[in-house]
């Protein structure tokens, strides 16, 4: 049976083979469709930061501003501050915090920004209502998460095919919603957000780099990480089932007629002044 809303598990964790994809994230690459309402001066919270890349970037488009990190898992943000640091940030921090309960006063940020989040939570129209809380008037909210039913490759494959009605069992057993890119518009209404753009975009990997990278690193969280223990514990699949879906990864991974599209779900809320 799927966990209670409210004790939701993230299913990814942070192996290495997680943070290869996610410090491969940019402000460019994964929050397009909110940098044109950005300003230099802009205080800014990012939810589920994460190794902080997407941050750091943010930081750097608001050199007069502040961007804030947070992220339920203590060690990620030790890599978070490594790589502000690298880059010679000085407007931007790091904190633990819950989506459901942040721990800051009404009306603080310019920007509310989640990417890859509301999948994972347990009640993301509370986490919207949350966030609509913390953000200023006239400020925005601001979330982006993939849709995995959407998620569509070249050429068919039975094993991939496995692989992805394996993830949607897991991920919901762990209380989340795979599916959330076609959700959020829904969401953000139950909020009682008003103001709502929805948008969508991709990424795409179909260079044989990029068919290396992807398959690579969905091929070893398949058998490595986290999910691949709440896979095995909670009876949803073998080690060899699991080790036959990072094969078949493998194997669209070396085809040079391969193609991976992976569709997002968008929506920029302005918050009413």
């Amino acid at each position: 049976m799927p966990k209670p809303r409210e004790t939701a598990v993230y299913t990814h964790g942070h192996h290495e083979s997680v943070l290869r994809s996610h410090t491969w994230r940019t402000a460019a690459n994964s929050a397009a469709y909110l940098l044109g309402s950005l300003k230099p001066h802009m205080k800014i919270l990012d939810i589920g930061c994460g190794p902080g890349t997407i941050t750091a970037d943010l930081a750097e488009l608001v050199p007069d501003g502040h961007v804030t990190g947070v992220d339920m898992a203590p060690e990620v943000l030790e890599r978070a501050r490594a790589t502000a640091a690298g880059r010679g940030l000085g407007n931007v921090d790091f904190a633990v915090a819950d989506v459901h309960a942040l721990d800051y006063p009404d009306d603080t940020f310019c920007v509310v920004h989640a990417h890859q989040v509301l999948q994972h939570v347990g009640d993301p129209v509370r986490a919207l209502r949350e966030m609509r809380r913390v953000t200023r008037p006239g400020g925005f909210i601001a979330v982006r998460d993939s849709d995995y039913a959407a998620m569509t490759w070249y050429p068919a494959s039975a094993g991939m095919d496995d692989w992805l009605d394996l993830y949607h069992r897991v991920a919901r057993a762990n209380g989340g919603e795979p599916d959330a890119g076609r959700r959020l518009k829904a969401w953000a209404v139950r909020a009682g957000l008003t103001d709502i753009t929805a948008t969508s975009s991709t990424w795409t990997f179909s260079t044989a780099e990029e068919r290396a990278w992807w398959s690579g690193l969905w091929a070893d969280r398949t058998v490595a990480s986290a999910y691949a223990g709440q896979a095995t514990a909670g009876g949803h699949a073998t080690a060899e089932q699991l080790r036959a879906a990072a094969d078949a990864w493998r194997e669209w991974g070396a085809r040079d007629d391969g193609w991976f599209c992976v569709l997002h779900g968008e929506i920029l809320c302005r918050k009413d002044a």
